[in-house]
């Protein structure tokens, strides 16, 4: 059966008594596909929080759907029901994310180094957090898009999933999702840049830069950055940082290097992968202090998004 055709998700789900060995079965399936709709939501959102939540809210509404009319594909169901959920709400949060403090981040989502993943191709649904196909730079660039533009975007782009289906996700004609489709695209590219950095490209520009500000050698960094380096970032009005992007090598090298003076010797800093890409973390006596995403084109590092608020940072 199509997807589309399947018993729509209830607005809110029901309590219902399915039969225990149809219930087990619904839960080996579905704890199967959690990565992929959890990561389907988390391009949606940007955070990790709301979308285990809008996964969560998936499962209770297969297990009432199915108690109605069994459920003949359950993956299908549940892209659609996460992608619609999702959705909805992602339109709420663009009302609070209009009212935060500074510029507003998604949360990072700290991978292994490049250099211990496997080379092997990857299906689509498992390269949102493993390479830059989701990478930190583009999530920044999706908070521009409308949230009917964003999902469109990563249904189709990211997931593949034909235009007729995601047209049933957004309530529109496939028709006017391929517009939304084609006005995505034409952000996006204007706004992320295309990344491919080699694992070795990977740790020799995170380890120089790490180096550069924790010596406090401002020469140094300014030489790593792009000459239109721009920093972003996120305190969410609970810790001190940039109200307003920081522009130039010469003052986002001065900034972070403040930054590094701030939390001085007492901070262990450790390079990590941000979304599948450079990134690197701030680590006090006290917890994960920072989470910074680098963006490097050409040898040069292009944006740096530094993620502190600590709602954001990973659990």
């Amino acid at each position: 059966m199509d997807p589309v055709s399947q018993p729509e998700p209830p607005d809110r789900p029901t309590t219902v008594h399915p039969t225990p060995g149809r219930t087990d079965e619904l839960a080996v399936t579905f704890t199967a596909l959690r990565p992929r709709l959890t990561g389907i939501a988390y391009a949606m959102l940007g955070t990790t929080a709301e979308a285990e939540d809008v996964v969560s809210d998936c499962w209770l509404r297969l297990v009432a759907a199915d108690e109605r009319e069994p459920v003949r594909d359950v993956e299908a169901w549940c892209t659609v029901a996460t992608s619609r959920r999702a959705l909805d709400v992602l339109r709420s949060a663009r009302v609070q994310r209009e009212a935060y403090v500074g510029p507003w981040l998604p949360e990072p989502v700290l991978t292994p180094a490049r250099e211990t993943l496997s080379s092997a191709p990857q299906d689509p649904a498992d390269r949102v957090t493993l390479d830059e196909t989701v990478s930190y730079a583009l999530m920044v660039v999706l908070e521009t898009l409308t949230p009917a533009e964003r999902v469109v975007w990563v249904l189709h782009e990211v997931f593949g999933m034909p235009f007729p289906e995601v047209a049933a996700v957004v309530g529109r004609s496939p028709a006017a999702v391929r517009q939304l489709a084609v006005r995505a695209r034409g952000h996006v590219s204007a706004g992320a840049p295309r990344v491919d950095v080699g694992a070795r490209d990977h740790s020799r520009t995170v380890a120089a830069f790490l180096a550069a500000a924790a010596e406090g050698d401002l020469a140094g960094l300014v030489r790593l950055l792009d000459p239109d380096v721009v920093l972003t970032s996120d305190g969410g009005g609970v810790v001190s940082a940039a109200r307003r992007p920081v522009h130039g090598a010469d003052r986002v090298a001065r900034f972070l290097l403040g930054i590094a003076a701030k939390v001085g010797d007492a901070a262990q800093v450790r390079p990590v992968s941000v979304n599948g890409g450079a990134g690197f973390s701030y680590v006090t006596p006290d917890g994960l202090y920072l989470v910074g995403a680098l963006t490097v084109v050409d040898g040069a590092v292009q944006r740096v998004d530094l993620v502190v608020a600590p709602a954001k940072l990973p659990r």
